[in-house]
């Protein structure tokens, strides 16, 4: 996979690629939303502590399919306010430290999800 980055763009506002490219014949993982809360059915206060029990989820689900932060090539993510997106990307930063080549991301302000507590919900596109 590669990371593409014209020159003719503002460099990205955090960590993420402007696009990444991905190889023909590689197995794609598409998951579905994941939500900060936990197995107990507990969403923890704060939108950074929920934010790393959706990447968490996410660890999980790449690790079934055989496959781990560096098959991710786009990051999806919803939080409910503004004041929770450091929350989030500190969150993502921490997730994504140490990786050679970032994905693509985007990150998008919503009115809400299905239960009040929830602040942040994150979805991945992995392949390998």
């Amino acid at each position: 996979m590669r990371q593409i980055a014209p020159p003719s763009l503002r460099p990205p506002f955090a960590r993420y690629a402007h696009a990444v490219e991905v190889p023909p014949g590689l197995r794609w993982v598409v998951a579905s939303g994941q939500l900060g809360v936990g197995p107990d059915d507990v969403a923890p206060e704060g939108a950074e502590a929920q934010a790393a029990i959706c990447l968490a989820n996410i660890d999980a689900i790449l690790a079934e399919a055989g496959m781990d932060r560096g098959n991710v090539v786009r990051l999806n993510a919803f939080v409910t306010a503004r004041e929770h997106m450091a929350g989030y990307m500190a969150a993502r930063d921490a997730w994504l430290a140490g990786q050679a080549r970032l994905p693509a991301s985007t990150l998008v302000i919503v009115a809400g999800f299905t239960r009040p507590e929830f602040l942040v919900e994150v979805e991945v596109l992995a392949a390998g």
